[in-house]
């Protein structure tokens, strides 16, 4: 008898990932004219802004691309392509953000833009005996060769579009 309710446990988790809820949940942002560049979100933390724009060509309807906010900026975590790492809450990955872009000009239409996290552990040196914060070169290289080094926050971003062109 108790196995019953672990079986239905077992099938129950792989379809409630599939449907995972993100950590941030927001409504579908403003329609979006065809040709106007806009922010998608802003990653402060890794100096990078998520921005589109809908083409209106049949080929590639939205155009996507991941920018520096300021060539000054010193990013505290990376934004890293979404082919290269594919994220997946069993790589340690988290389901951050889903941000729904529709289009003004095709209702119908909208471009989703799904955020993955991978949390560092990364944290500020402890302050030494002259209360200052720092890394000493021989100790950080130490911890690099035996692996021990802290690993900074990472994102990824994938876009999809959703439903059907207009004009078709």
């Amino acid at each position: 008898m108790r196995i019953l309710p672990v079986l239905l446990m077992a099938i129950a988790l792989p379809a409630a990932a599939a449907g995972a809820q993100p950590e941030i949940v927001r409504a579908p942002g403003t329609p979006q004219a065809v040709g106007a560049v806009h922010t998608v979100r802003a990653i402060p933390e890794a100096c990078a802004r998520l921005q589109g724009r809908f083409t209106g060509d049949a080929g590639q309807p939205y155009q996507f691309a991941a920018v520096r906010i300021s060539p000054t900026c010193q990013p505290r975590a990376r934004f890293v392509d979404f082919a290269k790492a594919q994220p997946a809450e069993a790589k340690g990955w988290k389901f951050n953000d889903e941000i729904r872009v529709p289009n003004a000009a095709c209702p119908s239409q909208q471009a989703v833009v799904r955020v993955w996290r991978k949390p560092g552990n990364a944290a500020p040196p402890k302050l030494d005996a002259q209360g200052r914060s720092r890394i000493y070169l021989q100790d950080a290289s130490e911890q690099a060769k035996t692996g021990a080094a802290a690993s900074v926050t990472m994102y990824a971003a994938e876009l999809k579009l959703e439903g059907r062109a207009c004009g078709r």
